[in-house]
């Protein structure tokens, strides 16, 4: 087959996808948004998610020119590679933004639906989702492949557009976790804790804010993401499969491409058997099974039908099979990792449940006990990272490695779509609730947004372990990349051993800078709650026409989110900087090896911990340990607020980190060989 064909199929898989969009965004739009008082709701909600969005991206933009000047004058070919950094940034952030603005339109569109049809409720609800899940794949692919094609022998330049992919993931999702558990944590410790009233009760000042949250951190922060390990994926197996004997040339520079292509088409076959049927007279519980037997469909058929695709092409490619089970042993790990979350986070499990039984001994031991969960939930995860590594390199090598991140991340239309149903269908939830659509309704959005709570932890499971093995393909193509003395990074010289120490306290302190921004907007949310209800006459009794200052505590939420994302972000670029420019290349090597120990374990141990005191607090609201109001829901109560910011904040950041500095080390490698040659 001609390059020029193969360029021809791989940037018709990106368009397909972009068309599946559009497709997807006329069929919600098409949809009633309800009654005047839901689309209020609605607009105050989508107001709060895009103000939040364009401020952020007016913060990204100084970065964005700062990193920028920096490429275009240290790195060779000096205006490409930033150029195409400025490339990813740009499509990453229009990505988060198309997938947040249709979010932000489904939601009330999704609770208007569910007022007759629990299925068609359903239905818009993973459509719009799709619309993130398929904008990220068909807008990456087509990004990084248009530079590929334009540059064929230049793999900085590739480099710089997945350098640029990070920056957005970074603000995104450290900024918009942020957001959204200052917000949280505000309305549950003065709504649900002191004041006694039900969860997005229109009365709290902190709920729209929260409704908000749910868009910025787990729509657009989850979208951008994926969309960097993704991008990252890809990336580092055409940098890999250059310098690999398996392959070699413009054929190992194609191969991740024709694969991606390959994905999207199955993702939207898939994405196309999600096909709920109505239900009528069920139970609460039977509706949750069957909403989440209908989106496993999508993954089941993804899957089986991405297993015989890649089979195929691997094998007419190549003229080998290794590297298809390079891939197996990648989308397999990937597969049981999401396993063992659902284990450690589901209330139907025994780890969710010692929890929940820890509250009737109040919120210090509950918190021990789900710690100790967190960390217990970490072997798994780590075992299976490591089996499917070592499967992968045995098969393949290095590239093998990067084709294994690929096999995780090669159903992402599928998967992600999935993962933003969640916040599509708490906000439905919330509207539902808000706008008094009555118990019957709020029952369906509830088994829904169940559904959701699920996926969303499996989704971080997920984003986690293909964190851990893009991780390793950065670390893979680092050694590539740069030549350094004596050819290897031995654990005998001092300079990797500080560079191991430096990177294993950078996911500390990252995490702590980012507890502490959630620490300190939800001190000043509930200050602000508390204040409304006492300074606001008649806010607290209910009494009609007497409404909350929403906004406040919008613009609150915010200021803090944007203030306190800086120094983390700073941090990520300039560590590595400084260790290659005074130590050199070899600390570097440490500090990506330590980043990726500790970054890969906290974050683990952070949303399986955070995950399961969440579904301890719902396990004992469904009436276990004498449910609403006891002793034990407050002490769960607790437990989440404390979980909140490590399963949506800290621990997705993580993420990012072990990502990032292997890019930055990856890019700015070559001038940390220049500068000790002159020295």
């Amino acid at each position: 087959m001609s390059a020029g064909i193969i360029q021809w199929l791989v940037v018709g898989g990106g368009v397909l996808a972009m068309l599946f969009v559009l497709y997807l965004v006329k069929t919600i739009l098409r949809e009633s948004p309800g009654n005047p008082k839901m689309q209020e709701i609605s607009h105050a909600i989508r107001q709060g998610a895009m103000a939040f969005l364009n401020r952020e991206f007016k913060t990204l933009s100084i970065f964005t020119v700062v990193v920028f000047i920096a490429l275009a004058v240290f790195i060779e070919p000096h205006w490409w590679v930033a150029v195409s950094y400025l490339a990813g940034t740009v499509i990453s952030a229009l990505s988060g933004w198309l997938g947040m603005n249709i979010a932000t339109s489904a939601n009330a569109r999704t609770a208007n639906a569910a007022m007759t049809s629990w299925a068609r409720g359903l239905k818009i609800a993973f459509s719009s989702g799709a619309v993130m899940g398929f904008c990220v794949v068909g807008l990456g692919l087509l990004g990084l492949a248009i530079i590929v094609f334009i540059w064929p022998d230049n793999s900085h330049i590739w480099l710089g557009f997945a350098f640029g992919s990070s920056s957005v993931a970074l603000f995104l999702r450290a900024g918009g976790g942020i957001f959204t558990k200052s917000a949280d944590v505000g309305a549950d410790l003065v709504g649900k804790v002191e004041a006694g009233i039900p969860e997005d009760d229109p009365r709290n000042p902190a709920v729209i804010a929260d409704n908000v949250g749910d868009n910025v951190g787990d729509v657009a922060g989850m979208g951008s993401d994926l969309f960097e390990s993704y991008v990252s994926a890809i990336a580092a197996s055409m940098v890999l499969g250059i310098a690999s004997p398996m392959l070699g040339g413009v054929k190992a520079v194609y191969l991740p491409l024709i694969l991606a292509a390959a994905g999207i088409v199955c993702s939207i076959i898939g994405a196309l058997s999600v096909r709920p049927k109505e239900l009528t007279g069920v139970s609460f519980e039977e509706q949750v099974e069957k909403a989440q037997a209908a989106m496993n469909m999508g993954v089941y058929v993804s899957n089986i039908l991405m297993i015989i695709v890649s089979f195929f092409i691997i094998r007419a490619y190549t003229g080998s099979l290794a590297l298809f089970w390079a891939l197996i042993s990648g989308l397999i790990a990937g597969f049981l990792i999401s396993l063992a979350t659902e284990y450690f986070t589901s209330p139907d499990r025994a780890p969710t449940k010692k929890i929940a039984a820890a509250a009737e001994s109040g919120a210090a031991v509950l918190i021990i006990e789900g710690l100790s969960q967190g960390m217990m939930s970490t072997v798994m995860p780590v075992l299976l990272v490591v089996t499917g590594t070592v499967a992968a390199y045995i098969f393949g090598g290095l590239l093998g490695i990067g084709i294994a991140a690929m096999g995780m991340l090669i159903n992402l239309g599928m998967l992600l779509a999935m993962d933003c149903y969640g916040p599509i269908a708490d906000n439905a939830a919330g509207i539902a609730e808000m706008a008094g659509l009555g118990k019957d309704v709020r029952e369906r959005c509830e088994a829904l947004d169940a559904v959701g709570n699920t996926t969303a932890a499996l989704g971080k499971g997920f984003a986690i372990a293909s964190a851990a093995l893009a991780s390793l393909a950065w670390i893979a193509t680092y050694f590539e990349v740069v030549t350094m003395e004596g050819g290897v990074a031995s654990l005998m010289d001092v300079d990797v051993i500080s560079g191991i120490m430096i990177g294993g306290m950078l996911t500390f302190v990252f995490s702590a800078l980012a507890m502490m921004g959630v620490g300190t907007g939800g001190f000043a949310i509930v200050n602000e709650v508390r204040r409304q209800f006492r300074e606001i006459k008649g806010l607290l009794a209910g009494e009609e026409g007497v409404k909350p200052d929403y906004i406040a505590c919008v613009d609150i939420a915010t200021k803090v989110a944007l203030r306190s994302m800086i120094i983390p972000g700073v941090l990520v670029i300039v560590v590595p900087l400084l260790l290659g420019f005074t130590l050199g290349p070899k600390s570097v090597a440490g500090l990506l090896v330590g980043a990726l120990l500790t970054g890969f374990l906290m974050a683990v141990m952070m949303a399986n911990a955070g995950g399961a005191w969440d579904n301890a607090k719902k396990y004992i609201e469904s009436g276990a340990f004498g449910g609403k109001g006891s002793i034990a829901h407050k002490a769960a109560v607790t437990g989440d607020t404390v979980g909140d910011p490590f399963k949506d904040t800290a621990g997705p950041s993580l993420n990012i980190l072990i990502k990032l500095v292997g890019k930055v080390a990856v890019i700015f490698g070559p001038a940390f060989i220049v500068l000790i040659k002159l020295c």
